[in-house]
């Protein structure tokens, strides 16, 4: 266990985001957390990472390798958390490799700065992330996507036992959302725990082995990609008819045809 949230409530101003959550997510796991826009997901991701309380009071609690993260030391919880979030505030005015390399910032113990190991974990990340060719371009002159797949590179330059992601493959092409995909199911498999945000149905069925799923009025669904992600619990989740076709992970569903239109 990694990851523990217990009788979590979340709201937003006039709206109930989730009620009561209970969660346990486990290292090898890859969750995908599913849900109409609104519907709280960003403000999970934020709770689950300390950076805004529950509003539940004191009975709830969110823990992570037993501690609330707001109780561990700010680079002992970076070598155990890494959270992407929609937004990154501010500009980098340095270069892509300059980006990555802060990644390694919580496992630095030499105060005269990177050593050789920092600098070979920040290449393999960029060469993994295809970013190598572009390593001394400034980061502000990067298209979305190639940022985007910096700011993931970063994220594996940090290595992290658990990752909390908001929206991961935004900005990205078809064939980097497929590296993506792959790259955190892999990291998953090698012991790592991962929830990310997703709005393509498709990457959660074949990567994703558990799904979180956020209804409109504050109801949750947690459980196996199996026995969640059913045309059903979809459906109502989305509020839109759907059709379904395949097997296992090669599920997928699709919008069906909207009469009168």
């Amino acid at each position: 266990m990694i990851l523990q949230i217990q009788n979590l409530t979340l709201q937003y101003p006039g709206k109930l985001l989730c009620r009561d959550l209970n969660l346990t997510v486990n290292r090898g796991e890859c969750w995908a957390i599913l849900g109409q826009n609104g519907c709280g997901k960003t403000t999970l991701i934020h709770a689950l990472g300390g950076l805004r309380p529950a509003d539940s009071g004191g009975a709830a609690s969110v823990t992570l390798a037993g501690k609330a993260p707001q109780d561990w030391p700010r680079r002992e919880l970076a070598c155990k958390l890494g959270i992407m979030l929609q937004e990154e505030p501010g500009e980098f005015w340095g270069n892509v490799q300059e980006y990555v390399l802060l990644g390694r910032h919580p496992h630095v113990r030499n105060l005269f700065g990177w050593e050789a190991v920092d600098h070979d974990i920040a290449l393999q990340a960029m060469e993994r992330m295809e970013l190598t060719a572009l390593a001394q371009r400034p980061l502000v002159t990067l298209s979305g996507g190639e940022r985007q797949r910096a700011r993931i590179a970063l994220l594996l330059a940090q290595s992290p036992q658990c990752y909390l992601l908001d929206e991961p493959l935004q900005h990205l092409d078809l064939r980097h959302q497929l590296f993506t995909m792959t790259l955190f199911r892999e990291l998953a498999l090698q012991g790592s725990a991962v929830m990310m945000v997703l709005h393509d149905i498709t990457w959660a069925s074949r990567y994703c082995d558990h799904v979180l799923m956020l209804f409109d009025n504050g109801r949750t669904l947690a459980g196996s990609t199996e026995e969640i992600l059913s045309r059903s619990n979809l459906e109502t989740l989305y509020q839109c008819n759907l059709e379904e076709s395949g097997t296992g992970s090669a599920r997928h569903f699709v919008p069906g045809m909207v009469t009168g239109v």
